[in-house]
């Protein structure tokens, strides 16, 4: 499974900006589960938002959670993390990532596939 992530950037705090992840290889979107995870300086690695394989269930972080909405279109292959309301402390690399849909879509330790990361910066 390979995984490619694009649309970061730079962004004014209140902002917003669509990430992409396109997914390739011996697998689709369809036969995975899809989420996002994001590093930033002097944080631990966090799990944003998951969406499952057949797109019924979907996971957020608190702190992205009425901001953040994660979706996928099959058709395409890819999966779409919409962040609005973008503050400072969204500042990270994104990653891309997917696991077998045979485990919960918010199982973060399950998600073995990862693609390049992607830089979001919000200026305040």
């Amino acid at each position: 499974v390979q995984l490619q992530a694009s649309g970061g950037g730079l962004v004014q705090a209140g902002g917003s900006l669509r990430l992409s992840c396109a997914v390739s290889g011996r697998t689709s979107s369809s036969s995975v589960n899809m989420g996002w995870f994001r590093l930033a300086p002097g944080k631990e690695h966090e799990f944003v938002a998951g969406i499952s394989w057949n797109g019924e269930t979907t996971y957020y972080a608190d702190t992205v959670k009425g901001r953040f909405t994660i979706s996928k279109d099959d058709a395409k292959n890819t999966a779409t993390l919409q962040m609005t309301d973008l503050t400072p402390e969204d500042t990270a690399v994104y990653y891309c990532a997917a696991s077998p849909l045979r485990y919960p879509v918010g199982a973060m330790s399950r998600y073995m596939y990862w693609g390049r990361g992607t830089q979001v910066t919000v200026s305040s």
